[in-house]
């Protein structure tokens, strides 16, 4: 079993409340985050941005691992996330992450690779966590 951690401190309420995000391994430390920085411009993160982040490494990852598992050593994968917040009722709900690939493995067919990913979507630990659609857009350069 595999634990990570992550804290974050709130100071002030609502609106007018300023926040920081630190992870245990340093990547984020004391990062800020409040309602400027997920509904505004303002500089910082937001909670969809790391669960975008969050989405996109994983899926990349477990795909890597299933195209090794294939016998295939070389290659460079990108994906990013899109991952979407609606306002429902008197909150809001995560509705959606849009996830575009970009591959480029020699000795793959694309139907193989497309099937690869689409089962690396699938069953990646975030995709199972999210509660919501999951697009995947492939884009593959042999």
């Amino acid at each position: 079993m595999i634990t990570k951690t992550a804290s974050a401190k709130y100071e002030g309420l609502g609106k007018d409340g300023k926040g920081h995000i630190s992870t245990q391994s340093g990547a984020l430390d004391n990062q800020p985050y409040g309602f400027q920085t997920r509904f505004e411009d303002a500089n910082g993160t937001n909670p969809e941005e790391l669960v975008a982040a969050a989405h996109a490494s994983c899926f990349t990852m477990a795909l890597s691992f299933a195209l090794a598992k294939a016998g295939h050593q070389q290659g460079t994968l990108e994906t990013s996330a899109k991952v979407t917040l609606e306002k429902d009722g008197d909150g809001y709900n995560v509705t959606r992450s849009d996830l575009t690939l970009t591959g480029n493995v020699k000795g793959i067919d694309e139907a193989k690779f497309a099937d690869l990913a689409k089962e690396a979507k699938a069953n990646c630990p975030i995709s199972k966590l999210l509660n919501c659609e999951i697009s995947l857009e492939i884009t593959f350069n042999g």
